[in-house]
């Protein structure tokens, strides 16, 4: 894997979890997503490819913060999973029998929760973006010959 490859690589990480937030506001908005997000950290694009290429990422990165992007990331998709509970959950209503004769909409408890697991899961996001421009600067710091 080149510098550049390895570069693109982190930066698609951000962008493929930016969409997923984005995913996860339109839930809180009350629409559709036909493409949850995974539940877990190596069922993602990002940790598919993150985690095929762990002996290359820790050499360039170091343990530590391989070990912290790796932590945050999985926190990101347990916390994820909060959100994805209440959406399943509601989503199941709406699709029986009596959903087309009772109020569609999520009670207001679950929505509370949804909000609150949404700003805890920004939170998460921030944290995870920061850990990814900390390797985006280690990466962009070392000499291509650092790759081969």
């Amino acid at each position: 894997m080149t510098k550049t490859e390895m570069l693109e690589a982190v930066v698609a990480a951000k962008d493929i979890h930016k969409k997923e937030m984005e995913k996860i506001e339109n839930i809180i908005k009350g629409k559709s997503v036909e493409e949850p997000t995974a539940l877990g950290k190596m069922e993602c694009a990002c940790g598919q490819w993150f985690y095929a290429n762990e002996d290359m990422m820790k050499k360039i990165l170091g343990h530590q913060l391989f070990d912290r992007l790796d932590k945050t990331h999985e926190k990101w998709h347990k916390d994820y999973s909060r959100v994805y509970e209440i959406y399943q959950n509601h989503k199941q209503r709406q699709s029986g029998f009596f959903s087309k004769i009772i109020n569609k909409n999520m009670d207001a408890l679950e929505y509370d929760k949804l909000k609150l697991y949404y700003k805890e899961l920004s939170q998460i996001t921030d944290e995870l973006f920061r850990e990814a421009d900390a390797a985006i600067r280690r990466i962009t710091a070392l000499q291509e010959s650092k790759f081969k």
